[in-house]
Formats: structure tokens, C-alpha cells, sequence
């Protein structure tokens, strides 16, 4: 696979003015090792739970607990009735204690920690982790564990992830590549949103033929602690921890995850798209793909005409003007209305 793009010694200015309207994945080599975190992991885990303790609030975070046989990749059960996991809630210097002392043979438990908020379990930590690079202010959260693997996903929002302790591999597809990741289903998913099916790893392509484009299409990098990755919005993205110890904090923004979310979510609006059209004909989809093409996502075709402006109603394709609140409001009392008859 191809190598992600790397800067070394990037500043935050030429990161948020120049790289990042790109919208294309990029790792900046040691952004964040003077984090005091950073430099506290390289001592050992031991020395890492030693710093953490007085931190932990012991807000008690959803953790997933996998048996040795799965290989610590979170999955469905083989019958994909279920999850290959049992979910729990552990303060977070807990599971790392736990992790210490499997830490030293073959995993009899994989353990992940995951997305757990700063500000509840680490409130004070978060005022040591000062990170420029974001253009907007962000919710920091930690994902903790050994050697575990999130099979591809995407985001609704921007990333940007710091590794503080371990090594992990990062696998990223455009969201172009969709088609041929072989999405599981949207509302049944171990993850927030839907998972790739196929096992980016040990790819069985007579299953799952067109994964051959996808890794085609794939880039690749590992992190060292103190590397920092920007992931931008519905990028795929494998996440492996290479480590019995692996520790990350993420910031995102400009979704439904973000300090700022974005309202109404797009995913959402996805969901009920694909609710709504379940009855309709495939020569009638198309039809309607042009009409979603035409009005959501071309916006200077389906702008009004400047002498037409007064017919502008709740949405303005063109982006000329914000919606005010109470149209908004209305939009969406109509559309509860339309969920609760469906």
C-alpha cells in the first residue's frame, strides 16, 4: 500500500491554512511529544498508570472485553447475530492495571477502552494537552487497549489522532471506495457506523471480490507516540494497536461527535433517505438520485436566480443565507411528525 503523506516539523499555521483545505489524510511526525504524556509513556506502562492515577476521576467508561480467539479484532459473532465482545464500564486506570499484567504473554483477554471523554475521566489531564493544529475547539477522547484491531469505519467529522503510547497502524480508503469495502448495515454495526465486512488483513477476494479496488486504492502509516494523523470526514480507516499497551487521544469536529455538532446530522439524514426509498422501484431510485443530486449536493445548479431570491423557503441551495432558527425548528417538527406516522 501506498504511504501516507508525511510532514516533519509542520506548524500548526501551515497545517490549518494550507494542508488542511486539502481534505487529504496526513501524519505530522512528533506534533505533540512534548505532551507530558507523551514523554511519561516512554518510560513504560507502569510509569504511565504511576502519572495517570491522580488524574482519573473514576467515571467509569464503556470498555469491550474479547475472548483469545477472536484475535482481538472487534467483529460480529460467526453467525452475525451479535458482537464478538462483552461491553462493560471501567474507570480508565483500571483497565490499564489490567493491561499491565497480561502484558507480559499472549493476550488471555483483549481489552479496549473505548472513546472515553477527557473531561469526565481525566479532567485536569486535558489542560496538558494543548493541541493548535485543530481549527476549532475539541472534545479530546481516549481510546486505551492491547492489540486490538477496529476494522475499517468512517467518521461523520474530522480527526485528528495522537498516539501516546504504542504503535498503531492506521489503513485508509476514500470515501470514494465505499462500494467496494462492503459496508456491513448501518444500524447494526460494532461500531458507531457501519464496518467493512471484509478482513483488510487476510482479504478473501472470492467473497468479497471488489476488495482488490479498495486496497488498491488504500494508504498506510504507522504512529509512533508523539505522531499525530489527520483523518478527514468519511475517510475508511483500519485502526490496529501493535502493542500490549497502546494509548491515543482524538479530537473531532465538524460532525455529530464534535463540541460543536453539526445539526441536523448528515448521518441521519442518510438513515431516513435509506428508510424511505426501501419501497421504491430501482428505475424510481434513480430518479430520485438525480433529484438528490440536483438539490443537496450541486448547489450552484440549483441555485435561485437573484431576481427570484423572495422564493427562497427553509433551505437555500446556494448557500446564501443561513436558514434562522425557527425554520429550522419547523423542518424539523415536520420531520418527527413524518418519523412517527412511518
Amino acid at each position: 500500500m501506498q504511504q501516507i503523506t508525511e510532514y516533519h516539523g509542520c506548524s500548526p499555521e501551515y497545517f490549518l491554512k494550507e494542508l488542511l483545505p486539502l481534505a487529504q489524510p496526513v501524519v505530522l511526525r512528533q506534533a505533540v511529544s512534548l505532551w507530558p504524556l507523551v514523554q511519561v509513556a516512554q518510560e513504560g506502562a507502569a510509569a504511565l498508570l504511576t502519572y495517570l492515577k491522580p488524574f482519573d476521576s473514576g467515571h467509569a467508561t464503556d470498555t469491550l472485553l474479547m475472548a483469545p480467539e477472536t484475535g482481538g479484532r472487534i467483529f460480529y459473532r460467526p453467525d452475525y447475530q451479535g458482537f464478538n465482545f462483552e461491553r462493560s464500564c471501567y474507570p480508565l486506570t483500571i483497565v490499564l492495571q489490567q493491561l499491565i499484567k497480561i502484558s507480559a504473554s499472549q493476550p488471555s483477554l483483549y481489552l479496549a477502552l473505548q472513546s472515553a471523554t477527557l473531561s469526565r475521566c481525566l479532567p485536569e489531564l486535558a489542560k496538558q494537552l494543548p493541541l493548535p493544529f485543530l481549527p476549532e475547539p475539541a472534545a479530546g477522547r481516549v481510546w486505551l487497549g492491547n492489540q486490538v484491531t477496529v476494522p475499517a469505519h468512517f467518521d461523520d467529522g474530522h480527526n485528528l489522532a495522537a498516539v501516546v503510547a504504542g504503535r498503531r497502524r492506521f489503513t485508509l480508503f476514500p470515501p470514494e471506495q465505499v462500494a467496494n469495502l462492503y459496508p456491513g448495515p448501518l444500524d447494526f454495526a460494532p461500531t458507531g457506523t457501519p464496518i467493512s465486512l471484509f478482513n483488510v488483513n487476510k482479504p478473501d477476494f472470492q467473497r468479497y471480490p471488489r476488495a482488490r479496488a479498495a486496497i488498491d486504492a488504500a494508504s498506510q502509516t504507522e504512529l509512533l507516540p508523539g505522531d499525530l494523523l489527520y483523518i478527514p470526514l468519511l475517510w475508511w480507516h483500519q485502526v490496529e494497536s501493535l502493542e500490549p499497551v497502546s494509548m491515543l487521544v482524538n479530537y473531532w469536529w465538524g460532525g455529530s461527535l464534535s463540541a460543536k455538532s453539526v445539526q441536523p446530522a448528515a448521518f441521519d439524514s442518510l438513515l431516513y433517505t435509506m428508510l424511505s426509498m426501501q419501497h421504491y422501484t430501482p428505475a424510481e431510485r434513480r430518479a430520485w438520485a438525480a433529484m438528490f443530486q440536483h438539490f443537496a449536493f450541486n448547489a450552484e445548479a440549483a441555485a435561485i436566480p437573484n431576481e427570484l431570491a423572495a422564493l427562497q423557503h427553509l433551505l437555500n441551495p446556494a448557500g446564501k443565507a443561513l436558514p434562522d432558527d425557527s425554520k429550522l425548528q419547523a423542518l424539523r417538527h415536520w420531520l418527527q411528525k413524518s418519523l412517527d406516522s412511518a
